[in-house]
Order: structure tokens, then C-alpha cells, then sequence
């Protein structure tokens, strides 16, 4: 019996992290979802937020997504996302810049369509900035 489980999480440009884990935690649409190996099939869309793998030698890895699809099967666990950053690149200041943006954006927005897009946003770039806090609190 297998005590890891591969784990992929991909964006729309590159694959960000492929390898072993034993243990990944990530925001399902309905709360925190917790994912160990041999787990039941699944598949489910994500929130903005920090995906936490425990990989096999018992460190850790944070990937910042922006929402997307998650799929798991017994051996694997793939996450799908157009926007997804590893823990180490997150950077605080082009975080904060974005989300002043996106406040302004709402501020200035006109339609509803425009405001949408502009809560949208600025509830990932507020999801960023607070994985890249979680991730540099564990460092």
C-alpha cells in the first residue's frame, strides 16, 4: 500500500509543481478540503487560495491558485488553474500593487459587469496576499 500521492498542479503556462506527496490540503468551493492518498474520486472546483502539499520527505510546498478545477483519483491529485505561483515567487509588493488596482477599479466602476470582474479580482489578489502571509509565517 502506497502512503503518497501524485500530486500535479498545472496553470495555463506551465506545470508548477509534479511529485510524491503524502498529504495536500487546498479551498474547495464548500470549505477546506483535505486529500490523503487512496482517497475516493473527486472532482471539484476550487477558490483562490493556498494549496499546501505535504510531499513525501515531509516538507512542505505552497502554490497560490486562482481558482480552477481539482481532480482526484485514488493514486493522483490534479489541480487545473489559469493562475497558479509557487509559495517562494509570490512577491508581497506586485500582490499589493494589483490589489490597489483592483480596488480602483471597483471605485471606478460602472456597470455591473465592471464591478463584477473588479470583486472578482481583488478577492484573488486578497486570497494572494494572504497565502503569501500564511506561507511566510511557516518559514
Amino acid at each position: 500500500m502506497a502512503n503518497t500521492i501524485h500530486v500535479d498542479v498545472v496553470s495555463a503556462e506551465e506545470s508548477i509543481f509534479s511529485g510524491e506527496a503524502r498529504f495536500v490540503a487546498l479551498p474547495g468551493e464548500a470549505g477546506e478540503l483535505g486529500i490523503y492518498p487512496r482517497h475516493t474520486p473527486l472532482i471539484t472546483r476550487i477558490r483562490p487560495g493556498a494549496v499546501r502539499i505535504e510531499t513525501a520527505d515531509g516538507g512542505e510546498e505552497f502554490v497560490f491558485v486562482a481558482g480552477g478545477i481539482l481532480e482526484v483519483q485514488p493514486n493522483a491529485v490534479t489541480v487545473l488553474s489559469d493562475t497558479a505561483i509557487r509559495g517562494k515567487d509570490l512577491d508581497d509588493e506586485k500582490a499589493s500593487q494589483a490589489k490597489a488596482a483592483a480596488e480602483e477599479a471597483l471605485k471606478n466602476a460602472r456597470s455591473d459587469i465592471d464591478i463584477a470582474m473588479a470583486q472578482s479580482e481583488l478577492a484573488v489578489m486578497a486570497a494572494q496576499l494572504a497565502a503569501l502571509r500564511k506561507y511566510r509565517q511557516k518559514k
